[in-house]
């Protein structure tokens, strides 16, 4: 599985990544680009890894769990359909669940 660094540790917890990615794409694509984030997850993740879409680029990837739980602190819920959204250049990003 390839698994993508981030700077967590420094990186902020916002709750307006997922609007400002639906401002800017619409609703649709949107939630086209999680979908596809959540593809990765089921088809090269594991269940010990997150699926992550880079907001400025809808570029996608996985990091672990227990990555995000070390660098930030905070609990990740078990369960399908968490996507992290994070924006590298403001280094912030949010944790959502998805309704498939």
């Amino acid at each position: 599985m390839g698994l993508i660094d981030l700077q967590l540790a420094e990186a902020t917890p916002v709750n307006g990544l997922w609007s400002e990615l639906v401002e800017r794409l619409g609703a649709e694509r949107a939630q086209l680009a999680c979908r596809q984030a959540l593809d990765l997850q089921s088809m090269r993740g594991e269940a010990v890894s997150l699926p992550v879409l880079l907001v400025e680029t809808c570029g996608v990837g996985l990091i672990e769990r227990q990555q995000l739980r070390r660098e930030t602190g905070l609990p990740v819920p078990e369960g399908e359909g968490m996507v992290l959204l994070f924006s590298r250049p403001r280094l912030q990003f949010q944790l959502m669940q998805l309704q498939r």
